[in-house]
């Protein structure tokens, strides 16, 4: 019983955390509330669909919206696998584009998920630390040492930070920016 208590506890504890990061999400963010709202239905979607197929794969893929268009990317094994995914995409209420960006699933790749992870961690903290970008505005993917950002931003100059910080980690790959400037 007192297993199932702390569990709720928990559970509560981290669905109003989850909220209050929506609502701190949807107050800095450059898209005016009803368009964020959509964006993060269309996101959760994606997830949800993503999961629930047997072709797509969850974890080598993912998308974003942003005012309606999509930005998927990820790890394909198969053209049939990136035509799913986009299939899945382009069926949800709201998606008014897509552009895609994916990479061929290689065994053996010397770049592998902890690469990704670090990767991240790396752009995030350089991200936050410059008081010259919102970083909460930009998404960041890393797939097999490449760098997909996306997001929008207030300014040109935080979009070509971005593109900098994320140039200058030592294992990256490859850039790829989607930063749109709000005007």
């Amino acid at each position: 019983m007192m297993k199932m208590i702390r569990l709720l506890g928990c559970l509560v504890l981290l669905s109003l955390a989850t909220g209050c990061g929506t609502i701190y999400q949807a107050a800095v963010d450059e898209r005016d509330v009803k368009t964020f709202a959509s964006d993060k239905y269309i996101n959760t979607e994606i997830t949800a669909r993503f999961l629930h197929d047997d072709l797509v794969k969850v974890l080598d893929m993912g998308g974003k919206s942003y005012n309606g268009h999509v930005y998927v990317y990820g790890e394909i094994e198969s053209e049939a696998q990136k035509q799913r995914a986009l299939s899945i995409v382009n069926s949800i209420s709201g998606v008014q584009s897509v552009t895609h960006y994916f990479f061929p699933k290689i065994e053996n790749d010397p770049c592998g998920t902890s690469d990704n992870l670090l990767i991240r961690a790396d752009l995030n903290k350089e991200l936050i630390m410059d008081d010259r970008i919102w970083s909460t505005n930009i998404d960041i993917a890393v797939v097999r040492c490449n760098v997909v950002l996306m997001g929008i931003v207030g300014t040109q100059r935080e979009a070509e930070l971005a593109v900098k910080y994320a140039s200058e980690i030592e294992r990256v790959r490859r850039v790829k920016s989607y930063l749109k400037v709000n005007r």
